[in-house]
């Protein structure tokens, strides 16, 4: 499973994209912050044993034992920070063959950096006046259709005017005196031989002068680098990831002149990148992360996460009707083998996102993959390996055993609706700190409903259903590099719908529905005979 599918398919995931009631998951304070391996819960918080993979919202990657004691070392010093990144530059260059390395606040924040050193060029006049591009020769950033992603709003901040292109030839023809950079998110269309291969890419990029960024946030680290043997200028890493580092910490690796210039554009220094402060502690974190993979024993790690889904898949196929398969990594995202069990929701009376709920719910809390099985008819869960913990197998097995050996009642079927909700509805939407208005126009067929939600910005299509007085609806804006989920669930009295909205990573807001009793001026309508004499 690829990044950018994983971007795309963020609903799957119980702990993001699940319709939950906050407090179910998370409870008030129980007292005061306490140190020690119960640190979450002396907040009132619950960890979670993560199936998933590197999510940020859950964390990313535990840090290995290397890159807490480098930051706890580093913690006790002050050091002046443009020498400590020179160090690092160099260091990060004998270890990994790059010319030259650099430590961001992220993967995203290393993505602004890079943007801001091919705009300005190392110019520090250009760079205190980003994102204001006046009177710039290079204000274009170029990206295929297929690499656009939530992640290049760290491109557009800088203000740059996005190209989007779909094929080569566009590519091609799009770059011009005014492209600062070539951006493309690795995947299936940048492999060797694909539309986008990062070779292809290169040539077109490189006698034009015209940097090229990979991001490569959820990778495993290549030394030598694959992306820049392929001809990039730039590839960027996050550090909480595979790598195993501090969250809160990005690698950048290839061109010294433009990474001398993307560290121009970081905190300490002023301008457009001051807010994406990077600390000497994840510095160095970041820095002991790489030198601890250069070293690391990456077929033993791989042996130890075939153990635990082994383990795991032992324990629930001792349910009659449980299937199980390991999936095997095919690329160098997200790169973890994965267990998918799967069955028969009508045999077992409830389904994968079902069982995901549960596991994410309840104590001890797990996140999982769910959905539809690899056969019709079929439910399933997906454990990811890659950041299980020693232990973990054991406590994920038990759990799921216990929750699949259940039984449960068929679903009730649903009760006649309480009232037809076709037509036009007025809704008042209010978000933490401003409200909305927004138009719904619905059509209804028994307990199902479809029809088109009108929010500040699009008109998008709708679904729902009404179970007796439950109203439940759906909708989502979407745009080339965003996805905001709109899921209403509300109570209906007196032809009003109350309730509150779902919003994914974006969590939640209140929502009132009023039927729209307003009609339109009514007038026949004249075909005119000829054509107009005047306009």
């Amino acid at each position: 499973m690829i990044r950018r599918d994983l971007i795309k398919n963020l609903s799957v995931l119980p702990l993001a994209g699940t319709f939950l009631p906050l407090e179910s998951v998370v409870g008030p304070a129980s007292g005061p912050l306490k140190t020690g391996p119960n640190i979450y819960e002396s907040i009132g918080v619950d960890p979670v044993i993560n199936c998933v993979g590197t999510y940020t919202i859950i964390g990313g990657s535990l840090e290995r034992p290397a890159v807490v004691e480098a930051a706890h070392a580093a913690a006790g010093h002050f050091v002046q920070y443009d020498e400590l990144a020179f160090g690092i530059g160099r260091r990060l260059a004998e270890i990994t063959g790059a010319e030259w390395g650099m430590v961001s606040a992220g993967c995203a924040a290393g993505m602004k950096h890079v943007t801001a050193a091919c705009v300005a060029g190392g110019n520090p006049e250009k760079m205190v006046r980003i994102p204001d591009l006046t009177g710039f020769d290079k204000t274009e950033v170029v990206i295929p259709k297929s690499s656009r992603n939530a992640y290049d709003h760290a491109i557009r901040n800088i203000g740059v005017r996005i190209i989007t292109v779909n094929t080569l030839e566009e590519l091609g023809k799009a770059l011009s005196p005014r492209t600062a950079m070539i951006y493309i998110m690795t995947g299936a269309d940048t492999e060797p031989g694909r539309e986008f291969a990062e070779d292809k890419i290169a040539a077109l990029a490189k006698p034009l002068n015209i940097p090229f960024l990979v991001d490569a946030a959820a990778e495993d680290l290549t030394v030598p680098n694959v992306h820049l043997q392929r001809g990039a200028t730039v590839v960027a890493y996050s550090g909480g990831k595979a790598l195993c580092g501090p969250q809160c910490a990005g690698l950048l690796l290839g061109s010294k002149a433009i990474l001398m210039s993307a560290w121009q554009a970081s905190s300490p220094h002023h301008g457009t990148g001051r807010d994406n402060k990077v600390g000497k502690e994840e510095m160095m974190g970041m820095l002991a992360a790489v030198e601890d993979w250069v070293t690391r024993d990456h077929d033993e790690k791989m042996r130890t996460w075939h153990t635990y889904l082994e383990n795991i898949s032992k324990k629930v196929t001792g349910i009659k009707g449980i299937k199980t398969s390991i999936r095997e990594p095919h690329s160098l995202n997200n790169r973890s083998p994965m267990l998918a069990i799967s069955w028969d929701p009508e045999q077992f009376n409830i389904t994968g996102p079902e069982v995901g709920e549960i596991l994410a719910t309840t104590k001890p809390r797990i996140a999982v993959h769910s959905g539809f099985g690899d056969q019709e008819g079929s439910t399933s869960i997906l454990i990811s390996a890659g950041q299980m913990q020693p232990g973990n197998d054991k406590t994920v097995a038990d759990r799921i055993y216990e929750i699949l050996n259940k039984k449960y009642p068929k679903p009730a079927p649903m009760k006649a609706p309480a009232a037809d909700l076709s037509g036009r509805w007025a809704v008042d939407i209010e978000y933490y700190s401003s409200k909305s208005q927004h138009v719904f126009i619905l059509e209804q067929d028994g307990n199902w409903i479809q029809g088109s939600h009108k929010g500040d910005f699009s008109l998008r299509e709708m679904t729902g259903t009404i179970d007796g007085d439950q109203v439940k609806l759906f909708s989502t804006e979407r745009m080339i590099a965003d996805n905001v989920p709109f899921t209403f669930s509300g109570k209906l009295a007196n032809d009003v719908i109350s309730g509150e909205i779902y919003l994914g990573e974006y969590i939640r807001a209140n929502f009132t529905a009023k039927r729209n009793g307003y009609k339109g001026t009514r007038r026949q309508i004249r075909y005119p005979k000829g054509q107009p004499l005047s306009s």
